[in-house]
């Protein structure tokens, strides 16, 4: 070993999809590429929903046919229901030019496809391996590996990524992290044999349900191939944790208080053990620093509502990718207007979208009979993925736009009521 060359190029602390998007495109590009990751594939993960938006930055990673091939229930948009109301969003019909449809995918399988696929392009995986420190550096920086047998090493390189996900281990060790500016909710979720033997239920698109008393309550349906879903809610921790004892006795009684979810899953069967996530919401100081960049979770989390989290890890990792290359090829990177300020601008995109749903402005505006067409048409693109698409003005005034677009819908608080 030269003590003066470095492990790898890259290392990339992660194989969820921003890890692994990351990984085949550097190597691609030629770049020694390092995985850590420390689970074993295939592992369960919530985020099953993609966006359309996601199929371009899987394309450009080389991950595309690798997902075209799998199987998966194919998606081309959202439904929604809230007592007697029903409406749907196709991501078809949107203002923005580019995909309209996706899949809608079990993690497990979706997730150790991409980093496979990652493999075949060159990049090294580890397994079962822990990073515990860290160490900052523009040119060297340097990792601690525990693995799962107890033996600790260090692994020196040229540059890290960080796509931990929900580990966040580079915003822990570097103490970036941050409030987060979003009430402390949960998730209780499982995966179900969903029975579903009505004719007229759209397989393709996400059911999003609104509890009949409480719209701060929300349920999601997420139809799979071969008739299997995931099915979960998400709300106020209080206000969930009071419904039972355990999180099946909390996600069964809550299922059951929204009509439409109720007569769709009462041949359902669970699949697996009831999970939960509590205070999810992240956020960090900043996404980047000397010798590393956070992708994805590892850096901002706001809320799965509207299923943006794969997309914004997607397009973070597109964004980083080449600008690694570049710099570890001698070129300049300005990594807060390159990188930083780029990807925050979408992510305040999708925070004004989950504040407007959970203030009941945008779900006034989803319910409404007939909003203006082309209105719905830019809120179809941004929930679709586009939330960097600086031409829609519901991307560059997402907070002004809702709040007019809502009153013309005539918000007064109805659906909260």
């Amino acid at each position: 070993m030269n003590p003066s060359v470095p492990d790898c190029d890259v290392a990339i602390i992660g194989a969820g999809p921003a890890g692994a998007a990351a990984a085949a495109r550097l190597s691609q590009l030629g770049q020694r590429v390092h995985v850590i990751e420390r689970s074993h594939f295939p592992r369960f993960s919530i985020g099953e929903s993609l966006l359309p938006q996601s199929m371009a930055y899987l394309d450009a990673a080389g991950l595309l046919e690798t997902v075209q091939a799998a199987g998966y229930q194919p998606k081309n948009g959202a439904a929604f229901t809230h007592r007697a109301r029903t409406t749907t969003i196709d991501f078809r019909d949107k203002t923005t030019p580019g995909w309209g449809t996706t899949y809608q995918v079990e993690r497990a399988d979706f997730d150790q496809r991409l980093i496979h696929a990652a493999e075949s392009y060159g990049a090294t995986l580890e397994f079962g391996t822990t990073v515990s420190a860290f160490d900052a550096d523009p040119e060297r920086p340097t990792l601690q590996l525990d693995d799962e047998h107890g033996g600790t090493r260090r692994l020196s390189a040229r540059f890290v990524l960080d796509a931990s996900g929900y580990g966040r281990v580079l915003a822990r060790l570097e103490s970036l992290e941050r409030d987060p500016r979003a009430e402390p909710r949960m998730a209780i979720f499982s995966h179900v044999a969903d029975g579903i033997d009505e004719a007229a239920f759209d397989r393709e698109k996400i059911l999003i349900g609104v509890h009949p008393e409480d719209s701060g309550i929300w349920f999601w349906l997420i139809p799979f191939a071969e008739g299997r879903a995931s099915v979960g809610v998400v709300g106020d921790i209080a206000a969930l944790t009071a419904q039972g004892d355990t999180p099946e006795a909390r996600w069964r009684a809550l299922l059951d208080q929204e009509p439409r979810f109720r007569h769709l899953l009462r041949n359902a069967k669970r699949l697996r053990e009831v999970g939960e996530i509590r205070g999810y919401a992240a956020s960090v100081t900043r996404l980047h620093g000397p010798g590393y960049a956070l992708l994805g979770n590892a850096g901002e989390f706001l809320d799965p509502v509207f299923s943006s989290g794969i997309t914004i890890a997607l397009h973070s990792a597109h964004l980083a990718a080449p600008l690694v290359d570049r710099q570890l090829r001698g070129g300049e990177v300005d990594w807060e207007d390159e990188f930083e300020t780029p990807l925050r601008s979408g992510v305040e995109t999708f925070r004004a979208f989950v504040e407007a749903w959970y203030a009941g402005t945008l779900q006034t505006i989803v319910f409404h009979e007939a909003p203006p067409p082309h209105f719905k048409r830019w809120i179809s693109a941004v929930l679709a993925g586009y939330a960097w698409d600086h031409e829609n003005p519901f991307v560059t005034a997402s907070r002004r736009r809702l709040a007019a677009l809502a009153e013309v819908c005539g918000h007064r608080d109805e659906v909260r009521s």
